[in-house]
């Protein structure tokens, strides 16, 4: 079982707040705040560990590329993903990809299934705590990361290395039968 979301990462994700003089603004200079990376991310709720993808943006055909990249970390084995509704998680693309790969099977054979979280409940996706770990991360790296290119490498290399667990792991697995 797979716990997935998508983060957009974009330059203000670095600011977060400094001690200053009070009532005087401190200005911290921004060289590009259009730049943005997204970035797809699933945990294995068995190994809590983290697969992270960068994609230029989050649509159809990014989707069922990651899709397809957790099926190559898990040849043979039949995949359940549990996301939000994103539009793009719902799109063409995606149906297309799934009718292709479950074509012909009944549904407790499926090779991959996609159920979604409630919507407008981002606190039930653990996901979201990760973004929020690696975001609070950079906020403290903020002066080490000048270019975007080293917030994405900091932002990346920070998550991929965290050893992640949460309580709320237990609401879709019996506690006693996690790794």
């Amino acid at each position: 079982m797979l716990l997935e979301d998508d983060c957009h990462l974009v330059w203000g994700d670095v600011c977060g707040m400094a001690w200053g003089q009070r009532n005087a603004p401190i200005v911290v200079p921004m060289t590009n705040e259009r730049e943005r990376q997204t970035y797809y991310g699933a945990l294995n709720l068995l190994t809590q560990e983290l697969h992270l993808s960068e994609a230029p943006t989050g649509n159809g055909v990014n989707t069922v590329a990651y899709l397809q990249g957790c099926q190559r970390l898990y040849p043979d084995k039949k995949l359940l993903f549990l996301w939000d509704g994103a539009s793009y998680h719902r799109g063409e693309e995606r149906q297309q990809f799934l009718a292709q790969e479950n074509a012909g099977l009944v549904e407790a054979d499926w090779q991959i299934t996609c159920m979604r979280f409630a919507p407008n409940a981002p606190e039930q996706n653990p996901v979201e705590d990760v973004w929020l770990k690696g975001k609070t991360h950079l906020r403290k790296q903020f002066a080490l990361n000048k270019t975007f290119a080293q917030v994405k490498r900091c932002f990346s290399t920070f998550l991929t290395a965290l050893h992640f667990t949460s309580t709320k792991f237990s609401w879709y697995w019996p506690t006693e039968q996690l790794i």
